[in-house]
């Protein structure tokens, strides 16, 4: 195998410019706030402002350079496996709802792009869920006649346009791709043109509802706001703990421009072998970029992160000989409990405060929906597609009460067991036996302590516990970061945050006194 670049920007990233706003200072007065500027944040942001209400974006650190600047890109309503268990565990008519409303946020990609003149490399193919296993044949099957009983253009076949034979797929015709950051760069340009105010490097520490709604940030600025929309992935401002009703999860990207005619013409996934999504981009010479992802895992529970990234190489290179890995880099997303993403009014947090989250690694139309559901909530008091998606709902959540029960079980187990394991100085290997570019949590002056050795030889020590929640936090190798397994919260080796919930950095230690 070639050796793995370092880790660093995505291609979206790489291959787009953002513009960059100043943070926010002093007081401000709006309409309508939005904490986050990912594709949610943006999103529901330029629909209102299309609607003619003062809008306020408030980014804790780059526009799209979150979740949203390591996506993959696809716009597509086949999620994996989902309408089969959509039908199980809410009825055929929550189903079909889910995919007409997921395949409407597509078409709306495709007809805001047209509509402001924007180039976002959108392509139209093919969406499969795949399987090499004979045995993962009759679910795709099932996956199959249920997405076609929601209205989507599905079937089940046998052969596919992939450099290796499957035993199974289901095949969803029409759906899209596309370049996310090129698409956000159109909308941030018409908000601004529309008179919305956009602030970069503002963290939001506090959130009050009421009329109006009163926002903080970490400098002391104030918002005041009729509304306030909490886009942050995962919710910052949790008054009802939807904490408890979602999943984290991590994957890891690799991508190398391909040889010709190896371009499979399609998008791809399947969950075998710790998930493997395939598809590709177009590069400016006129070839093919290849973007595989997988090898998922709970953050701060990833092991050898740097394994599964050669794992995922090994297998890129196996499937798609010839090709070069240029580019790494990693995406988090989270899903919530009972399947169905959280949009809508934000349960607890008063009337006027409203909550996107839970996409489950499908955010590209996640966001976008979540845009237009919440635009209409707010400037119309409509909730769409029925409230299928309306956070506050529970019968759905009494159904998944084993999955609930279950993600609350994981982060009660690590909050206890994780203290446990850091009784003793050095429970994880002493310092003196870290190498450049290693990571551990020990215990110092009574407490748990992270400490990182950099290439230079140089110790980082913050301490362990996460300040979202308390859980400790644990080292992953390949992006040298610190990431909590509760709740997806990530610092970086000195304790700054990269990803929330987490409002706090990791308090500093000093590595003289280890």
């Amino acid at each position: 195998m070639n050796r793995l670049p370092d880790t660093g920007p995505s291609h979206w990233m790489q291959t787009a410019t953002m513009p960059s706003f100043a943070p926010l200072s002093g007081a401000a007065e709006a309409d309508v706030a939005v904490i986050g500027g990912g594709i949610a944040g943006l999103s529901t942001a330029w629909e209102l402002a299309r609607a003619g209400l003062r809008v306020i974006v408030l980014e804790a650190d780059r526009l799209a350079g979150g979740v949203t600047g390591h996506t993959t890109g696809k716009l597509t309503a086949l999620h994996t496996a989902v309408y089969d268990t959509l039908r199980s565990e809410h009825g055929d008519d929550a189903a079909r709802r889910y995919a007409a409303s997921q395949s409407t946020a597509l078409r709306h990609v495709i007809e805001v792009a047209g509509k402001l003149g924007i180039d976002c490399e959108v392509e139209r193919r093919p969406a499969l869920t795949y399987c090499e296993r004979p045995e993962g044949v009759e679910a795709l099957r099932a996956e199959a006649e249920a997405a076609r009983a929601a209205g989507l253009d599905a079937s089940f076949v046998t052969r596919t346009d992939l450099p290796f034979p499957v035993a199974g797929a289901v095949r969803v015709e029409d759906q899209a791709q596309f370049h996310p950051l090129k698409y956000l760069r159109g909308l941030v340009d018409d908000i601004v043109v529309l008179g919305g105010r956009i602030h970069e490097g503002t963290r939001v520490t506090r959130l009050d509802d009421g009329d109006p709604c009163s926002l903080t940030t970490d400098s002391g600025a104030t918002v005041l706001a009729r509304h306030a929309v909490v886009a942050t992935h995962h919710p910052v401002f949790d008054h009802a703990l939807l904490a408890g009703r979602l999943t984290q999860h991590r994957d890891l990207v690799i991508a190398g421009p391909l040889a010709a005619g190896q371009d499979p013409q399609g998008m791809y996934i399947t969950e075998e072998g710790g998930k493997r999504s395939v598809r590709t981009a177009p590069l400016a010479d006129g070839g093919r970029l290849l973007i595989v992802t997988g090898e998922a895992f709970t953050p701060g529970e990833g092991g050898d992160t740097e394994a599964g990234y050669a794992r995922l190489q090994a297998w890129a290179e196996q499937h798609f000989p010839g090709v070069t890995i240029t580019h790494r880099w990693a995406a988090q997303d989270n899903s919530a409990t009972d399947t169905l993403p959280l949009i809508g009014g934000l349960p607890g947090g008063g009337e006027n405060v409203y909550v996107a989250t839970g996409f489950a690694g499908w955010g590209m139309t996640g966001g976008v929906l979540a845009g237009t559901i919440i635009a209409s909530l707010v400037a119309r008091g409509q909730e769409p597609w029925d409230g299928l998606y309306d956070p506050g709902r529970f019968g759905s959540a009494l159904r998944s009460a084993p999955t609930l029960l279950k993600a609350q079980w994981d982060a009660g187990k690590h909050f206890v067991k994780d203290r446990l394991d850091a009784r003793g100085d050095g429970t994880n290997g002493p310092v003196q036996s870290l190498r450049p570019g290693e990571g551990t949590v020990v215990r110092a002056g009574g407490s748990p302590c992270a400490v990182h050795r950099d290439d230079q030889g140089e110790l980082h020590a913050v301490s362990a516990v996460c300040t979202h929640l308390g859980c400790l936090v644990a080292f992953n190798n390949a992006e040298r970061t610190w990431e909590c397994p509760c709740h997806g919260s990530r610092f970086g080796v000195d304790g700054e945050i990269l990803q929330g919930p987490a409002l706090r950095p990791l308090e500093r230690r000093d590595p003289g006194e280890l």
